[in-house]
């Protein structure tokens, strides 16, 4: 297997982007990463895009097609991968396979996702749920990640305070990413007081509906200072399964695909926790990025809610997690996550993350999950 870099990655805006389309989105993601890596659409070979569900969203299949038609790189292959909100992790590793197994040089992997073109997107996303036995009894997604947080809770004394903490950081850092949908900063009390959306969640404890593309492009490692100074090296790439329905877990407060891909990763990598310099995780709901620090090793089980208390995942803390500002402030369009997270960790890397770059950053991870844990991506990069 050869060793596989990153050499140029982008990123649209993120947010209700009523004025650009899901093809738009794409090529504009798409070309600004075949820029950012100074190669052109003639030396690609293939292409994976991390896609959730166009076809409920803006009611177009067969998008591999579409995309490979509108970016301009007909004839290459280009594959859609789904794996829910993990779709974009998902279609980064297929692409670390493709050039790591020799298959292919020059590969595109993205994720795209326009959520805003249907009046409620709440049905699709619960196709992410088992339909048979969540989502067809009414439980949403919001309604999991409340039943989770109330066990975790409960178990450890996980304060509603703490969560609310959590979506405190996130906004803290995505004040400072001009790409975030949601750029400003809040409070605990303001995230107490919004809406109860399912307790004890409330609406600035939720991540939002989102329209969003990014684009990563890979080729083998000892080539990519042909095309770039900055460079950034896949260390580990992983991929485990869990139980789509929260009823088939022996424990509701452990992700254990976000154990077991850890573990793998790190095993890859050569690495542990301690070496890690900033990681971005899938907070979908702030219970979960909590649970996320928990099970990627990062501090004890049950101690989250104390960590980011106590300023461990600030930006300039021990650990400083989503320095992008996470699902919760720089958007959650489903597909395009996986991407995104990797993209920003690219930037903390390349010391090109502006006001919210971590100084020293050496070791990054990306945690992207789809559902409530049925499938999760780990990512560790380095310069």
């Amino acid at each position: 297997m050869r060793d596989v870099a990153i050499i140029g990655v982008s990123q649209t805006k993120f947010g209700e982007l009523w004025d650009i389309s899901f093809r738009d989105m794409i090529v504009e993601a798409g070309m600004g990463s075949l820029k950012d890596a100074n190669i052109e659409g003639k030396d690609l070979e293939a292409m994976y895009v991390g896609n959730m569900s166009a076809g409920l969203f803006v009611q177009q299949e067969h998008i591999s097609s579409l995309i490979a038609d509108h970016t301009g790189l007909v004839p290459i292959p280009c594959a859609r991968v789904e794996a829910a909100c993990a779709s974009g992790g998902l279609a980064l590793r297929n692409g670390i396979i493709a050039v790591a197994s020799g298959y292919h040089d020059f590969v595109i992997a993205a994720g795209v996702e326009k959520m805003t073109d249907v009046v409620d997107p709440t049905p699709a996303i619960a196709t992410a749920s088992d339909q048979e036995w969540e989502a067809q009894q009414g439980v949403t997604f919001p309604s999991l990640y409340a039943m989770i947080a109330q066990r975790h809770m409960y178990e450890y004394g996980t304060t509603r305070e703490q969560l609310a903490m959590f979506s405190v950081v996130n906004h803290k850092n995505g004040a400072k990413n001009p790409l975030a949908q949601f750029p400003f900063e809040v409070t605990v009390e303001q995230v107490l007081k919004s809406s109860t959306v399912a307790d004890p969640l409330t609406l600035l404890d939720c991540s939002p509906i989102s329209d969003g593309a990014a684009a990563i492009v890979l080729c083998p490692a000892d080539m990519a200072k042909k095309y770039t100074d900055t460079p950034v090296y896949v260390k580990a790439s992983t991929q485990a399964s869990g139980t789509i329905a929260l009823h088939d877990r022996k424990n509701l407060t452990t992700i254990d695909a976000t154990v077991n891909a850890a573990r793998n990763a790190y095993d890859m990598a050569g690495v542990g926790p301690k070496d890690i310099d900033a990681v971005e995780v899938h907070d979908c709901f702030s219970i979960n990025g909590i649970l996320a620090i928990e099970d990627l090793g990062f501090v004890e089980k049950g101690k989250g809610g104390v960590a980011v208390e106590e300023g461990m995942t600030e930006l300039d803390g021990d650990l400083p997690v989503n320095p992008s500002g996470g699902l919760k402030s720089r958007g959650h369009p489903l597909g395009a996550t996986g991407i995104a997270q990797a993209v920003e960790m690219v930037w903390q890397l390349r010391g090109e993350a502006g006001k919210r770059q971590i100084a020293g950053t050496e070791i990054g991870m990306t945690h992207n999950i789809g559902g409530t844990g049925g499938t999760a991506a780990v990512h560790i990069l380095s310069v």
